[in-house]
């Protein structure tokens, strides 16, 4: 192991986790913010509300995140419209490129397990809540989100950790995220295991800060699902 050429890149590393989490912070939080009115369009009961919502998820679930963010970056420049068109000033960006299809990927995936989660809702909460006059805004906003978002907790956490994951390709449309570093580094210095082997452990760092997170959340707002132990009898 070549711990000097380990210990002078680490501020190239530092750029790199410092682009994948902006990029990872921002994108999960745009798609959290689109998922929750689609989660509650996918659950109607009328059907040109909820299908489209489905066809969404279900393209986007079906079709690799690098190919959609090819498409994005890349395939869509050929088009003389776009690159006429005002948005041409974001769609040449990276970033936007990057942020967009990580927020529409991650957006169709917590779309369906913020669904599944409002499905789960039990009925009784909700006869319960209309009894005292809840309906609307207010029987979501109330009782079915929170419940929802809670239940929810399990799944989500995999779709972070997923999310942060695919960050890894962001460095094909010329982001210096964490990857990218560890592949000007091995380019620099033939250095495979030195170079992929750093960014391998700043990665395990990072799912393993975000297991612990959720970890605590789960604790936190699931703890009424656990197992109460009984209380022993007095003799």
């Amino acid at each position: 192991m070549e711990w000097q050429i380990v210990i002078d890149s680490l501020p190239q590393y530092a750029g790199g986790l410092r682009t994948t989490l902006v990029l990872l912070v921002i994108s999960l939080a745009s798609s959290f913010l689109l998922a929750i009115p689609l989660a509650i369009a996918r659950v109607s009961a009328r059907f040109w509300v909820s299908k489209p919502v489905w066809f969404f998820t279900y393209i986007l679930r079906g079709t690799p995140l690098l190919v959609q963010l090819f498409i994005i970056y890349h395939g869509l420049a050929q088009f003389e419209a776009v690159r006429e068109s005002a948005a041409w000033v974001l769609f040449k960006n990276a970033w936007f490129c990057a942020w967009l299809a990580f927020t529409l990927n991650s957006t169709a995936y917590t779309t369906e397990i913020f669904a599944g989660a409002l499905k789960a809702t039990a009925v009784g909460e909700i006869e319960a809540a209309r009894a005292y006059g809840l309906g609307g805004f207010k029987l979501y906003s109330r009782i079915l989100l929170p419940g929802a978002l809670r239940r929810a907790l399990p799944q989500y956490s995999n779709e972070v950790v997923g999310l942060m994951h695919a960050t890894a390709i962001a460095s094909t449309v010329t982001l210096v995220d964490i990857t990218r570093v560890a592949r000007d580094v091995n380019a620099n210095y033939l250095l495979v295991t030195e170079s992929f082997g750093v960014a391998a452990v700043i990665y395990f760092v990072l799912t393993f800060s975000l297991v612990g997170l959720f970890k605590l959340l789960e604790r936190r707002f699931l703890r009424h699902l656990r197992p109460q132990q009984a209380t022993p009898s007095p003799r």
